[in-house]
């Protein structure tokens, strides 16, 4: 019933993830989500994002549904492609950022914080998914409901994976 929602994987933060291991796996794209996923909410990009991104040896594109003058200034400051008012989990606009940055679903990879919209979309759009932890708990209201649902559906994607919740 919840498969639907499971990740491929789920990890602490986007900064662990090992991109080098992924490339050699080969993934020639990743989308981001921004908000919670690489910064806290509403924050700019930072010197340790900038890192990343600089280090990151993929072809990327942010995926955000908040409005351009949120999404352009943080793409713009870690040199990235990006969509905003993308419609998640509308699936139209993962399909899209492939297009932009060059890439087939099967060799993407989508790293976002929230199941029912990131994940969901994404492995819709036959994009590989890593869920990550949010960054930050202050969050909008509709995201703190969505959290309850989501620690319910967490719960069986751990049973399942034999992780103890």
């Amino acid at each position: 019933m919840f498969r639907s929602f499971f990740p491929d994987e789920y990890l602490d933060s986007a900064y662990v993830i090992n991109y080098e291991k992924l490339y050699k796996e080969g993934y020639r794209g990743l989308l981001f989500d921004i908000d919670n996923t690489i910064v806290p909410h509403g924050a700019p990009a930072d010197e340790r994002t900038k890192k990343l991104f600089r280090k990151i040896g993929f072809q990327y594109c942010f995926v955000s549904n908040n409005q351009k003058p949120r999404v352009e200034p943080f793409a713009r400051a870690v040199e990235g492609n990006f969509i905003e008012n993308a419609h998640k989990p509308a699936v139209k606009n993962y399909r899209k950022a492939c297009r932009v940055i060059g890439t087939d679903p099967d060799r993407t990879i989508f790293v976002g914080d929230q199941l029912f919209t990131d994940i969901y979309g994404a492995k819709r759009a036959g994009i590989r998914t890593i869920l990550v932890k949010p960054i930050h708990p202050k969050e909008e209201i509709q995201i703190v409901l969505k959290r309850y649902l989501e620690k319910i559906v967490l719960h069986f994607y751990q049973k399942e994976e034999g992780k103890n919740s």
